[in-house]
C-alpha cells in the first residue's frame, strides 16, 4: 500500500447533510466494495425478477435482514471486517455490517444508497448485556438509506425475523415507500427502542468516527474490554434479550 493510500484510509469519513450529486451514492468505496463478484452475485440473486428499483430495494432489505442473524458479539472490529465483500459471507453479525451490506447491494443494482447512524436506548436489553456495556445506549446504530422516487428512505435490517418472533419484538417491515426504523414499543406495548441522537448520513462507512464514538460513550474500545470479551465468548444469537 502506498503512503497516499494509507492516508486516504485513515482519514475520517465526514457526514453529509444532503447530496446534490446522486452519482457519489452509486460508486464503489473502500467499505461498500460492491464490485466484488460475491457481492454482485448476492445482489443480483436477490433482485432477479424485480419490476423496478422499489421492489429491488425491498427484496434486498429482506435478504439482508433475515439472511444474516443478529448477534453483535460475533463480530470482529478490524477494518477489513466492515467491507461488504467480507460481510457477504457471514451467517451472523450486528447492525453496522448488515447496513453496510444492504447499502452496497443497493448500489450494485443501481439504487443510490448511503449509510445512516444514530444512538438508541434499548429498554429491553438484557441485564447481562447492559452490565457488560455499562449502559443501555447502543452507540452508532447503523441503517441503510435508499434514494427511491425522489426521496431518501431509511431501512434498518438489524433484527432477523426469527429473533423478533422469539422475543415478541415487532419485526421491521420495509415497503420502499416509507422509513423502516426501530419500533418504540414491542408487541406487548413495552418500551423498546428510543432514538436519542442522529449522527448523520455517510457516503462510506466512517470507521474512525465510530470508534471515537465508542470511546466517547463507553470509555473503551469494545474489542479491548475484558467484560465485553467474556460476554462475547458466552453469548448466543439471542444475547440482546437473554
Amino acid at each position: 500500500m502506498t503512503t497516499a493510500q494509507s492516508s486516504a484510509q485513515s482519514a475520517p469519513t465526514p457526514p453529509i447533510d444532503d447530496i446534490d450529486d446522486i452519482d457519489v451514492c452509486l460508486a464503489p468505496t473502500e467499505f461498500l466494495d460492491f464490485t466484488d463478484p460475491k457481492v454482485m452475485e448476492y445482489a443480483q440473486t436477490a433482485v432477479d425478477g424485480a419490476t423496478g428499483p422499489v421492489e429491488a430495494a425491498v427484496r434486498l432489505f429482506y435478504k439482508v435482514r433475515d439472511g444474516i442473524r443478529y448477534n453483535p458479539y460475533s463480530a470482529v472490529y478490524e477494518r477489513d471486517a466492515f467491507k461488504a465483500s467480507v460481510i457477504v459471507g457471514l451467517k451472523r453479525s450486528f447492525c453496522v455490517p448488515k447496513a453496510i451490506l444492504l447499502a452496497a447491494t443497493g448500489r450494485a443494482v443501481g439504487i443510490p444508497s448511503r449509510l445512516g447512524f444514530g444512538d438508541v436506548r434499548n429498554h429491553l436489553a438484557s441485564e447481562k448485556l447492559t452490565e457488560s456495556m455499562g449502559t443501555d445506549i447502543f452507540v452508532f446504530h447503523g441503517f441503510a438509506e435508499f434514494y427511491l422516487n425522489g426521496k431518501w428512505l431509511k431501512a434498518t435490517p438489524a433484527f432477523n425475523i426469527e429473533m423478533c418472533d422469539r422475543f415478541g419484538v415487532k419485526a421491521l417491515e420495509f415497503d420502499g415507500k416509507s422509513d423502516a426504523l426501530f419500533h418504540e414499543y414491542d408487541q406487548e406495548n413495552r418500551r423498546h427502542m428510543e432514538y436519542i441522537r442522529y449522527r448523520g448520513s455517510f457516503v462510506d462507512f466512517p470507521y474512525e468516527t465510530m470508534f471515537e464514538a465508542f470511546r466517547e460513550v463507553y470509555g473503551y474500545e469494545f474489542a479491548g474490554n475484558e467484560k465485553m470479551q467474556d460476554f462475547r465468548t458466552k453469548s448466543t444469537d439471542d444475547a440482546m434479550f437473554e
